[in-house]
């Protein structure tokens, strides 16, 4: 206990010293949110990968998919290292950066209500943000509670107030350029705790051969009645594992607080480079999760998934492990956890604040006063994910992965198309753009409260979210041929930061 409680200390000071040694550099708005569009490549790649990974990967999604798919759900992971990681950095960021530095947008609203000319468009997007959000941040605390319950034998709300306070305090202090550096720090730890995690759960299972040969031999004749379907190529359900693939991978193309990472890149040089460290992270904390979690199952004598539910999979695989590498897995957790909570809380507050409140309900606000109520919104989002993290686990509403898939599903689906069409195409239309909206917030919400009036495939949050993104890449272009297109000479001046000419040297460019 003490060398836990040790190395939970020292990450504590770690983060809240780096929290105050960047308050100088967030003393104005366009600071605190972007770090003034100075950000380099391994802090950047960093934040995206910290920010994208989990407690609901490492504990929810990993344990989940793992028990279900067996050794297929590596896949998952592999699609987020290469779809969910890779392809944003070459398809988006280039294109995100220019147009948003053009533009001088600092939030996802304020680009759409820039390229589209709407002021509407804006403050739609900021409502679907903030109001999405909060149920993603709920279900990082549940993931993080089984692993403290585990580790250290406490409290479910001691849990969530830890976790809620420090991830505020540097968040608030220092900003988003705070945040990149605990990040590049949280993901370093993250990276050593997975390949520690998996060699030791392997070793414990007599090595890669024999612990693939004991999930060969499992059979669960509600799920296949295929011999060895655990330890198969892709699995007991190839297509609702072909949906997770795409929820998890394809739906960080349209999440704000993934996109807004390009915002803050130094250079188009940086891109390139943030693009490869970004993917080896990728590969290893994703696909290590997932490899882990498809094991699961060779834990069934001890794992009750009725009575407990898949979120205490992973916690059990790693209750018998030394103590050292428990501590280093709690705070590995933790580290993921609280990146993505403060890249969201980063995100809810910023957008809320500059595209809702910011000449709508206060029409003349300061930077000195946009500055203070981010940082109060701050304050309140994290309280309101911890209310509802702690009714949640208390009235065991949801499993971590359906929250996240609520959230997901919601956002990458109102936004992925139009923002993709946005940076590529000029015919994109502002009817395309809110049917996209709309369409995904409300089949997200009906498959809240009438689930089961759904069709089969799509009762899942998981499926129905896969399918709005997906559908987003039908609404957009066949809404925009059917109603007015964009002004030209509009259209054009948004597209002009790809016009401009630029001379390099042949070692750089041979042209044609």
């Amino acid at each position: 206990m003490l060398i836990k409680v040790s190395l939970l200390l020292i990450f504590a000071l770690i983060t809240v010293f780096i929290g105050f040694y960047c308050r100088k550099n967030a003393s104005d708005v366009n600071s605190f949110v972007l770090a003034g569009r100075s950000v380099g490549p391994w802090l950047t790649a960093f934040a995206y990968g910290t920010s994208y990974f989990s407690a609901v990967v490492f504990v929810g999604y990993a344990g989940q998919f793992g028990w279900k798919f067996g050794m297929a759900a590596t896949w998952i992971g592999l699609g987020n290292a290469f779809i969910g990681s890779l392809l944003p950095w070459i398809v988006l960021g280039r294109r995100t950066r220019l147009m948003t530095h053009h533009m001088d947008s600092a939030t996802m609203p304020e680009f759409f209500g820039s390229r589209f000319d709407s002021k509407s468009i804006k403050i739609g997007a900021s409502i679907i943000i903030f109001i999405f959000l909060i149920p993603y941040t709920a279900s990082l605390y549940n993931g993080l509670s089984r692993l403290f319950a585990m580790a250290f034998g406490i409290d479910f709300t001691v849990c969530i107030v830890a976790m809620a306070v420090l991830t505020g305090v540097y968040v608030i202090v220092g900003g988003y350029l705070a945040t990149a550096i605990n990040d590049f720090i949280q993901g370093l730890v993250m990276l050593a705790g997975i390949v520690a995690v998996i060699a030791v759960m392997l070793q414990n299972n007599g090595g890669f051969m024999a612990a693939i040969d004991g999930l060969a031999r499992v059979e669960d004749a509600a799920v296949s009645s295929s011999p060895g379907v655990f330890a198969s190529f892709f699995g007991p359900d190839p297509l609702s594992l072909l949906g997770v693939v795409i929820l998890t991978s394809l739906g960080t193309w349209g999440l704000p607080q993934m996109v807004q990472k390009f915002y803050s890149i130094r250079s188009e040089k940086a891109i390139s480079k943030g693009a490869v460290i970004s993917t080896i992270f990728a590969t290893v904390v994703a696909g290590g999760s997932y490899f882990l979690g498809s094991f699961g199952r060779l834990y069934s004598d001890v794992v009750d998934v009725n009575a407990n539910g898949f979120d205490s999979i992973i916690p059990t695989i790693l209750s018998g492990f030394p103590t050292v590498l428990i501590g280093i897995v709690v705070i590995l957790v933790l580290s993921a956890s609280m990146s993505t909570l403060s890249a969201l809380v980063m995100t809810s507050a910023s957008t809320f604040t500059l595209d809702f409140l910011k000449g709508n309900i206060i029409k003349n606000m300061s930077d000195k006063a946009q500055l203070a109520i981010i940082r109060a919104l701050i304050v309140a989002f994290i309280a309101i994910s911890s209310v509802i993290a702690t009714i949640q686990y208390k009235g065991g509403i949801s499993f971590i992965a359906q929250l996240m898939g609520i959230s997901w599903g919601t956002l990458a689906g109102a936004f992925l198309a139009p923002l993709l069409f946005g940076l590529y195409w000029k015919r994109t239309s502002k009817a395309a753009v809110w049917s996209c909206f709309v369409f995904a917030t409300v089949l997200m919400v009906l498959n809240i409260f009438f689930r089961a009036s759904f069709p089969t495939v799509l009762q899942s949050p998981i499926n129905a979210g896969a399918f709005t993104m997906l559908a987003g890449f039908v609404i957009v272009p066949v809404v925009s041929m059917l109603t007015k297109a964009p002004e030209k000479h509009f259209v054009d001046s948004c597209f002009a930061c790809y016009e401009e000419t630029v001379q390099v040297k042949v070692s750089d460019d041979l042209g044609n």
